[in-house]
This record gives structure tokens, sequence and C-alpha cells, in this order.
């Protein structure tokens, strides 16, 4: 980094705006993405891409086969990408999506209440990991003496989350 720029901090507007996925096959990861997760299918690039979005938003989610098409999974291993995380505007709203993956059977890796927000773990059908949560509003963040974030990791209780969801229909 040159030391010559001047100190520079991001607008509190930005935001991550989609993540991009290499997948192995577009069809399986359209229907995990689309029927699964509830998000809806908006633009197709012939058998080799998809665009997924909610609310009509023109994309949330990438996937393509440009350079993966039946290749091994992603890796576990070394440099890249750990996860990408999906935020649900309510906890009703996480419930509802992580009951349908319970439903359906679909293995869970991991789950966490973070204080800041709480947190459901698994990975799509290529071994991307993904994380799915709902933030707490800012006034109910954990706090340490000096008024900074105290973030931690303690157990979700998933089956109460999953109820929420279930009572908010």
């Amino acid at each position: 980094m040159p030391d010559a720029l001047p100190a520079y901090t991001a607008p509190a507007g930005a935001r991550v705006g989609h993540v991009h996925l290499q997948v192995t096959d577009l069809e399986r990861s359209i229907a995990f993405y689309r029927d699964l997760l509830g998000f809806e299918l908006q633009l197709r690039y012939g058998e080799q891409a998809a665009f997924l979005g909610a609310g009509g938003y023109h994309h949330h989610i990438g996937l393509n086969t440009w350079n993966s098409l039946g290749g091994a999974p992603a890796r576990t291993q070394g440099a890249g990408l750990y996860h990408a995380a999906l935020l649900y505007p309510t906890r009703a709203d996480l419930g509802r999506v992580v009951g349908r993956l319970v439903a359906a059977g679909y293995p869970l890796t991991g789950a966490a209440d973070h204080g800041v927000s709480e947190a459901v773990y698994l990975n799509d059908p290529d071994g991307n990991g993904l994380e799915l949560y709902w933030d707490r509003p800012r006034a109910a963040w954990p706090r340490d003496a000096a008024g900074g974030v105290a973030m931690y990791t303690h157990p979700l209780d998933l089956p109460a989350l999953v109820a929420d969801g279930q009572a908010a229909g």
C-alpha cells in the first residue's frame, strides 16, 4: 500500500451487493437457491449462468458454470471464500427459511447467537459456505465498557427460531 494515500473510511451506506458463484451443475444450484431458499430466478444466460434475487431485485446471487461445469466442489482448505452471508430482514424471516431447510432434511453445519445477530450455517450443493442470518436492532447489540461492539458466539435455540418463523406464517 502506498504511504502517500490519505486515510479513507467507506461510507455508512456501503454494502456487499451480491455474490457470484461458480457451480458445477446449474440446474441443481438454481433449484437450491430458488426452491429451498426462495430467491426468484430473474435472468438466465443460456445453459451457463443464472441470476436470482429477492423482492424483484436484479440479482443477489449469480451462478455460472463458465469454468466449473462438472468440476470438483468448493475447496475447504486454502485461500478463497469462507462463506457468503445472506441477510434476512427479521428473525421470523430467518426462522421461516431455516424451517424449510429442516423440513427438507437439508444438512446444517452450525448455528450461533452472536449477540448482534443470529446465524445458521450450511453449504450449498457445491460446498460453498453460506450464512443465513438476521441482525438485531443496533440498540440491542451487546457493548463493552468502552461502548464498542462486544460480539460473542453462544448456542442458538434453533427450535425457537423455527417456531418464530412458523408463528409469523
